[in-house]
């Protein structure tokens, strides 16, 4: 059994056999989205959830195992690697505890206690810290020599020797680190000169809390306010009291001795324990902070990315503005541009009879069925305009977030799509495109520019990368694709293929014609049987000559399903269209050593829903007509919003005024919400009822209590 199952498992609150078996299907090869989709049986039904969780804390065990490798043959070489040493160092899965052991024999830089050490000094420290000699200026004076000038000076440099064991001792530092747990209190200050600059932060220009009482915004602000040179941000326990527990710890009697230790004790705390633990929590507090804000991240993205797609319908996609006019493409079934060009409805040009003029032909012309119209500057505006429009048969009228498109149209991935078109027709063109599948579209966007964090670019970026992609890849796993129609960007996030093979599909597509069935994909060149039984389950062929290729069974399991129509009399295709034959199926009959019945009724759920989308139907939605900027807003209004970004205090609503207002935590429901993605989903519709607006700073506080 692997080292680490059992720790995993107890850490996680899961059986062993559940860990073991799941890390050897990772082991093996095995994505996560493959893992808790079609290995149920092997993991007891774990979702993609726990399956990262335990790759996740697998991969800090094997850190901390490579760490105690270097830390073992680096006091090893220093011929001080006890027998008892070395077991504790093996036994030890703490991070900071392992620190704490190796910190005394840790190579160290020229510091003082080694310049005293240099000095031959080490023999009068021991001597000040048995405290019961009764003469020690006497006996400093013994150590006068070299650069060794008065008794003083020997006393002086015994205490910095000190001062260093004190603050590399295991227990004095856990002692600290209670105190700090405790009672730590995270302060700011303005930093001199900064005031005007930093109007932003003023809410932190005289700052304190306690430590574990601040929240995450808080402190991520905090942080964010320090690195721009603004705020200047300490975490500190009550001196005094740490210092008392200190000298009652290393102090015994009251001799010429205790004095010098008690001084030696307190120069440790000030000079080399209260920075070391202070950096310890100041870095630990901003991890906490920075995985909760990773964690509403990823929420937030996955609703995103899950978000009702409108279809297969040919699409307008409109990029409105104001002195530039307002971007218009039109968009075939498929989202491939058709036509393009600049239409000038709003001030200052408002030739509005030649921009209806030309819509309505348009929408005429390519046989649109819906129109998308991007939320930035215009926006409003531009919806308007549209909705005034006479059609001759029924266009429905979105909103559509553009948060992220200005930084896709200028991607190389756009110029790889349109070379010869500019930015603002890529813009317009990928607005069109997420109406229709906002998945497929927004795979091409890095998850940090969609607009959907707090405070994105001030966590750890690495984390912050691989959360994001895993988000990303169980969502399009969750959806699956169309292997005929997907792009070689939404086909990079398919289990088992990355940018190579996503781009090997898409030229054998083109120089061979659509795949007419799963087992062609063994054709593509780099496709091996390890791939294709990692992938194959998530990519769709629709009109295939098996219709099994278009649900999510696993090819694994046709047999299955095959000798399932046989018993029954028919063919695959009649089971799968006929529910009462399937009705009669007793699961247990195919229960095989490798197939179980959670797989059983997985296949089951296809059978009645055959490439069914997983995602919601999309609902038109319109903003108050009569609402259009915050001067129009007052306090105890009721209106329509969509919920446009979630964080841990609250979720921000769009009103249709250009700015966003904010339903606090305490104002989302008439219960209490600890954490607000478990009440509210980005792109909700909403009621909202306007508590406050402050036209000078453009804040709206909104409230959803008692609304529905």
């Amino acid at each position: 059994m692997n080292i680490f199952v059992q720790m995993i498992a107890k850490a996680i609150g899961i059986a062993d056999w559940q860990v073991e078996h799941t890390l050897d299907l990772l082991d093996g090869g095995a994505t996560i989205p493959f893992i808790s989709r079609y290995r149920k049986e092997a993991t007891g039904s774990l979702d993609e959830v726990k399956i990262a969780e335990i790759k996740e804390q697998s991969d800090k065990l094997k850190e901390i195992q490579k760490r105690k490798e270097t830390v073992l043959s680096t006091i090893e070489e220093q011929g001080k690697l006890t027998d008892e040493l070395k077991k504790r160092i093996e036994n030890c899965w703490n991070a900071t505890e392992l620190e704490d052991i190796y910190l005394p024999f840790k190579p160290k830089k020229r510091t003082r206690a080694e310049i005293a050490r240099q000095k031959g000094l080490e023999p009068l420290a021991t001597i000040l810290l048995f405290q019961n000699e009764r003469d020690i200026e006497s006996r400093a004076m013994k150590f006068v020599k070299g650069d060794v000038e008065s008794a003083e000076d020997a006393l002086k440099g015994a205490c910095d020797i000190i001062a260093e064991q004190v603050s590399e001792d295991e227990v004095t530092r856990n002692r600290v680190r209670n105190h700090f747990q405790r009672e730590a209190v995270i302060t700011s200050k303005v930093v001199k000169g900064k005031e005007e600059e930093g109007q932003k932060y003023r809410d932190y220009f005289d700052f304190s809390e306690p430590l574990k009482k601040c929240t995450s915004h808080r402190l991520l602000a905090l942080r964010r306010g320090e690195s721009e040179g603004v705020l200047r941000v300490s975490i500190s326990p009550d001196d005094e009291r740490v210092g008392d527990d200190l000298q009652r710890k290393y102090v015994r009697g009251n001799n010429e001795c205790s004095k010098w230790v008690g001084l030696a004790v307190a120069d440790a705390y000030k000079r080399l324990l209260k920075p070391s633990i202070e950096n310890e929590f100041a870095a630990s507090s901003k991890k906490t902070a920075d995985d909760e804000a990773i964690r509403i991240f990823a929420a937030n993205l996955k609703q995103l990315l899950m978000a009702a797609p409108l279809g297969q319908k040919r699409v307008m996609g409109l990029d409105p503005g104001f002195r530039t006019g307002c971007k218009l493409v039109t968009l075939d079934a498929q989202g491939n541009l058709l036509h393009h060009e600049a239409i000038f409805p709003h001030p200052p040009k408002a030739d509005v009879a030649k921009a209806s003029a030309t819509v309505v032909k348009l929408v005429k012309q390519f046989g649109i069925e819906a129109i998308a119209i991007g939320n930035g500057t215009a926006s409003r505006e531009t919806e308007s305009f549209v909705r005034s429009l006479k059609f001759d048969h029924d266009v429905k009228v979105f909103v559509v977030s553009e948060d992220g498109a200005s930084v896709y149209s200028a991607s190389k991935l756009a110029r790889e799509e349109f070379p010869d078109e500019d930015v603002t027709v890529r813009g317009a063109v990928s607005i069109g495109r997420r109406l229709m599948d906002p998945l497929a579209e927004l795979v091409k966007i890095d998850p940090k520019s969609i607009g959907v964090g707090q405070y994105q670019h001030d966590v750890d970026q690495t984390e912050l990368k691989k959360s994001l992609d895993q988000t990303v890849e169980n969502c399009v796993n969750m959806v699956g694709v169309n292997v005929n129609t997907a792009s070689p960007y939404l086909l990079t996030y398919i289990s088992g293929l990355g940018p190579a093979l996503a781009k090997n599909i898409v030229a054998f597509r083109a120089e061979n014609g659509p795949f007419a069935n799963r087992k062609q994909l063994l054709k593509v060149p780099k496709m091996g049987a390890k791939t294709f039984e990692q992938c194959a389950g998530f990519l769709r062929i629709p009109g295939s000559t098996n219709p099994l290729d278009n649900t999510s069974v696993h090819p694994e399991s046709y047999g299955i399903v095959e000798k399932m129509a046989k018993d029954n009399g028919c063919k695959v295709e009649e089971l799968i269209a006929n529910a009462e034959l399937r009705k009669k199926i007793d699961l247990k009959k195919y229960v095989t050593d490798t197939c179980g019945l959670p797989t059983l009724t997985d296949i089951m759920k296809e059978l009645d829903k055959p490439g069914r989308d997983p995602r919601e139907q999309l609902k038109v939605f319109e903003f108050d007509r009569n609402v259009h900027e915050v001067s129009d807003l007052h306090a105890g209004m009721v209106l329509p919003g969509i919920i446009s970004n979630i964080t841990n205090f609250g979720c921000f609503v769009d009103v249709g005024v250009h700015e966003k207002g904010l339903v606090h935590i305490s104002q989302i429901a008439d219960k209490y919400v600890s954490d607000p993605t478990t009440v509210v989903s980005l792109g909700q519709q909403v009621m909202v009822k306007v508590l406050d607006v402050d036209l000078q700073r453009n804040r709206i506080s909104l409230s959803m209590k008692g609304l529905k």
